[in-house]
């Protein structure tokens, strides 16, 4: 008898979107490099589904939350879970830029075009100032820009206020509380286009870059993916051995929204799944609402850990020795002025760029590590995915808000999942 047809799994069918991609690339760059567009719309569908889901599912988890003292220590946690995740991505990035000197040895093109790095140069992350515009002051004129901060302050201070209103609340919580399940299902709708916008970002990018590019920078860029691997090794086992968390069922559970991530480079196109996924681990709702969408901002692991990377890389090209002292500085900087950084645009660049004036670093360099930054930042973004993930999750135990057994009935619906798959094989 013939055997009923069945679709591949999503996660299936982004892989071979990704690798038809990478294929389309090689063998025909100038018509993969017009494919964008099939990108650009699968993006601008995530990014209209991410400010509505923000906002309501934000008033829902404040509301039962359901006080500032509450609200303060969830706050309070996360913010210490972030901080003691930047260190650690900030200083492996430290040590093996220092360790394995990927930029010695690497000959720095001439007539590179420095022009928008010497404007980014000149500008500065006013710490402050980000503290500032985190109070919006046209919630509509923020969503429209999708400033995710302003969004949260927003959407957490409606919450305590909803929750405050008592039965005058209600109404608005369960209107939220709806909205938000209707935007899950949209995600899904959406989702199905998910390997066909991998398609068309992979091969955009292999097609307008080619593989040549990595010829003279590929020790920088194993030295960042093994950077990567380093800290989720540490990240993953620390927090297993801390939380009693089995973060490899964590992995399998956030495949999607993590393949989606890598392959688009944008944090954005994972949110909403990313969020489902959570929420079907068992995290709670409040938590989940919170500390996500607070991490996108303040918790930037993938980033961090490239930032620190990158400048030492460029002193290294040019031959100038940075010493000890330099580079704790460096590091200092890039740690305060990185949280909540990621809310201004090209921040990355402004970072570097800024970094290599003040240290008297050529400007050219920068210009030269952007020629990889796409694929380099595939691997940032998967890996800012992830550590926002544990990061919930971490809060999550620390809160004692995620038991033993909701945790074993995750795990077993994840392998139930599995033997589901093999038995229609």
């Amino acid at each position: 008898m013939l055997r009923k047809f069945t679709w591949p799994s999503l996660p299936t069918q982004i892989i071979s979107g990704l690798v038809l991609g990478a294929v389309c690339g090689c063998l025909f760059p100038h018509f993969a490099v017009s494919l964008k567009p099939l990108a650009d719309v699968f993006l601008r569908m995530i990014r209209m589904i991410v400010v509505p889901l923000v906002f309501c599912a934000l008033i829902v988890g404040i509301a039962g939350t359901g006080s500032f003292k509450d609200l303060g220590r969830l706050s309070l946690k996360s913010i210490i879970w972030f901080e003691v995740a930047t260190t650690v991505a900030l200083v492996l990035g430290l040590l093996v830029v220092n360790i394995f000197k990927p930029g010695v040895g690497v000959v720095a093109p001439h007539a590179l075009d420095t022009t928008s790095i010497v404007a980014a140069s000149k500008k500065s992350i006013d710490i402050l100032q980000i503290l500032i515009e985190i109070v919006p002051t046209n919630i509509v004129d923020s969503m429209a820009r999708g400033a995710l901060l302003q969004i949260v302050f927003f959407s957490v201070f409606f919450g305590l206020a909803t929750a405050a209103a008592g039965k005058h609340g209600e109404p608005i919580v369960k209107l939220a509380e709806n909205i938000t399940n209707v935007m899950f299902r949209f995600t899904m709708f959406v989702m199905k286009l998910a390997p066909i916008g991998v398609f068309g970002a992979i091969a955009f990018s292999v097609g307008t870059y080619g593989i040549a590019m990595l010829l003279p920078l590929g020790k920088l860029l194993l030295c960042l993916y093994g950077g990567l691997v380093v800290f989720l090794i540490l990240l993953l086992g620390g927090s297993s051995l801390i939380w009693r968390v089995n973060f490899f069922h964590l992995l399998r559970a956030i495949k999607e929204p993590l393949l989606i991530a890598f392959t688009t480079c944008s944090s954005e196109s994972a949110f909403p799944l990313l969020i489902e996924r959570l929420l079907e681990f068992g995290v709670p709702r409040h938590i989940v609402m919170f500390v996500l969408p607070t991490g996108y901002s303040f918790n930037l692991d993938g980033g961090t850990l490239y930032l620190s990377m990158a400048v030492i890389f460029i002193a290294q090209v040019y031959g100038i020795p940075m010493s000890i002292s330099q580079q704790i500085l460096m590091l200092l900087t890039i740690m305060v002025a990185s949280k909540g950084a990621a809310a201004v645009p090209g921040f990355a660049i402004i970072m570097i760029a800024g970094c290599c004036a003040a240290f008297g670093l050529p400007l050219e360099g920068v210009a030269l590590i952007m020629s990889i930054d796409r694929l380099g930042d595939m691997g940032r973004t998967a890996t800012n995915v992830i550590g926002n993930a544990v990061a919930t999750i971490a809060v999550a135990r620390w809160e004692k808000a995620l038991p033993e057994d909701v945790l074993q009935d995750a795990y077993k619906r994840e392998y139930g999942v599995k033997q589901d798959l093999q038995s229609l094989a």
